[in-house]
């Protein structure tokens, strides 16, 4: 007698979320199943990664990741022209660290110019971020979705303390929200139906429960992104089915681990290797979760996460 393998079916499903315009476009989420559980339901589309791009050069990166951009991350547009041209990357995460206040403190009306050139000088959708000052980022971030109208960009993130502005700013020039929370599964949901209630396309809604690096809270991560899948996909919960970034290259590349010497601690290998390791270990990790969208910065870490994503799928 032929055995016949038990699948799992769910009521739910995760919204498609499509990032950028023309032939560059990208789509994420559609499946009804668990991550790359195609044998039991649909999955339609690849995870994404985005790389990483700052609108200053980045002095607190390690040399083994910064050293890849060396001659270029002095200017947004050539790195994001370097991250399509030679890595092939099929999206650029602008991230506004020089606005921040305390490094940089770029206007708003400086950042929508950075943001205008790079858009001017790559095709592949466009992810903008803020510095994660609340009260800095509500000013750019509304200036920068004006100046991207048009285009489809992910704008975020938009949190507690500010989405009202954000989350009006992206409706009204037609872009994507990243909805930000920490790490808890309720004020994520809390944070959804809040931007919702505003008029907010519940399908235009990308989740960030936050993230964290291998070692460093991952198991805590990986539980909030499983829990919040699973409330999309089992209980049909029409608030936590937006597909889910992870930033994954921010929360690694500041860790101890990826900088200290083989000086220091040779018993723990190459430093290069090790950095690459942990990045791509992070955000397989994440991906097994339920992250469809992830941003990160060693091209090599991108390699082995895109090689992995190509095997599951």
């Amino acid at each position: 007698m032929a055995f016949t393998p038990p699948k799992e079916t769910n009521t739910g499903k995760v919204y498609s979320v499509t990032m950028g315009t023309g032939d560059k476009a990208v789509t994420i989420g559609g499946e009804n199943v668990l991550p790359f559980h195609g044998f039991e339901g649909v999955v339609p589309n690849k995870p994404v990664i985005a790389f990483d791009v700052m609108d200053i050069a980045p002095v607190d990166w390690p040399d083994t990741v910064r050293e890849i951009y060396a001659g270029v991350s002095d200017d947004p547009v050539t790195w994001a022209k370097f991250c399509v041209e030679k890595f092939n990357a099929k999206a650029i995460c602008l991230r506004l660290a020089g606005t921040h206040p305390d490094n940089g403190n770029r206007s708003a009306a400086e950042a929508a110019e950075t943001v205008k050139k790079v858009l001017d000088a790559v095709s592949v959708p466009l992810i903008i971020l803020g510095s994660n000052h609340v009260e800095k980022d509500t000013e750019v971030l509304v200036k920068t979705a004006e100046v991207a109208k048009g285009r489809n960009c992910v704008i975020g993130k938009a949190q507690e303390a500010n989405y009202k502005t954000v989350a009006a700013a992206a409706m009204a020039h037609d872009h994507l929200l990243i909805a930000m929370s920490e790490l808890d599964i309720n004020l994520s949901k809390q944070l959804n139906i809040m931007i919702t209630q505003l008029g907010f396309n519940k399908e235009k809604i990308i989740i960030d429960p936050m993230c964290s690096a291998l070692g460093y809270g991952l198991e805590y991560t990986y539980t909030v992104m499983e829990r919040i899948r699973l409330a999309a996909l089992t209980q049909n919960d029409v608030t936590m089915q937006q597909p889910i970034v992870g930033d994954v290259g921010m929360y690694v590349w500041k860790i101890k681990e990826v900088s200290a010497s083989e000086d220091t601690l040779p018993m723990w290998g190459a430093l290069k290797e090790r950095g690459i390791g942990w990045e791509a270990q992070t955000a397989t990790a994440l991906l097994m979760s339920g992250a469809e969208l992830l941003i990160m910065r060693h091209p090599e870490a991108v390699a082995a996460v895109e090689a992995f994503i190509n095997e599951m799928m």
